[in-house]
């Protein structure tokens, strides 16, 4: 199925006899504001998703800055959601689903089957002249979902290292990172040897909806029959993987990602365009 539904496909199907569990995940580097966001203004009947805490596992910096959360807390959390065997999900967020991915992926990793983005966010929702509400809400019922792990590949970082030799691994960051002209966060510059550089703007339109599945074919048209996608810490990244299956390709996400490399001394470093 696609990764994706329109405002039209949800505001319909949120007026059905099944409406959709719809998840609020309002994120971004440096903005600690998400649930304030979230409180302002959101889709009526939405649940905030706090990514820090609730799509991620924190301890020591070797894991990287969003480990995986392990799969017991991830259904705690999927079940104060609302989240139900049989009714589907959409998640989105105010930043062309950048974050949103993570939960998308987190949840199809965990089993969920009907899973998707609403594709171009919040923004889109407002500018299709739909109404918001604010303030904090909850589920309509508890969700009674059983997850389990390992339903997409994920990727260690000595899987990362091999796959940039014998396919291909896409960096999913901003170039200026990619090459190491820049790092605002992590603690060395540059990229995994072998990445090659494919950021995650490029998959959006300028309404921050995903591109066409043509355009994301030709965009991704000379990928190996094996790809893998880090970012900083596997969020932009579940957004990658999501651009690509709209293309019609497969891929593994390595949740580590440069967070997790760059802390590792061992690791070699690559800087530069290529």
């Amino acid at each position: 199925m696609s990764p994706i539904r329109t405002v039209e496909d949800v505001k319909s199907a949120l007026g059905s006899l099944v409406p959709p569990v719809v998840l609020d995940v309002r994120w971004a580097l440096g903005d600690t504001e998400g649930r304030q966001h979230y409180l302002d203004a959101h889709i009526p009947g939405a649940v905030f998703v706090d990514l820090d805490t609730e799509l991620a596992e924190h301890g020591a910096p070797e894991l990287g800055r969003h480990p995986l959360p392990s799969i017991d807390a991830l259904q705690a959390a999927a079940r104060r959601w609302g989240v139900t065997v049989g009714v589907p999900v959409v998640v989105y967020d105010n930043t062309g689903n950048t974050a949103a991915a993570r939960a998308w992926w987190l949840l199809k990793w965990a089993g969920v089957e009907h899973v998707t983005m609403l594709d171009g966010g919040l923004k889109a929702w407002i500018e299709a002249g739909n109404d918001t509400a604010s303030g904090e809400e909850t589920a309509r019922t508890e969700g009674d979902i059983e997850l389990g792990e390992g339903h997409l590949p994920i990727l260690t970082a000595d899987d990362a290292s091999a796959l940039a030799i014998s396919g291909t691994l896409l960096d999913a960051r901003a170039a200026e990172r990619y090459t190491g002209e820049t790092e605002p966060i992590d603690p060395r510059a540059g990229h995994i040897p072998g990445a090659v550089s494919a950021p995650t703007s490029a998959n959006l339109d300028a309404d921050g909806r995903f591109l066409p599945a043509e355009q994301l074919r030709a965009r991704f048209a000379g990928v190996s029959d094996e790809v893998g996608v880090y970012c900083g810490s596997g969020v932009t990244a579940a957004h990658q993987i999501a651009a690509l299956a709209i293309a019609g390709i497969d891929a593994a996400l390595y949740p580590g990602s440069w967070s997790q490399w760059s802390n590792d001394p061992s690791r070699p470093v690559a800087t530069g365009p290529s």
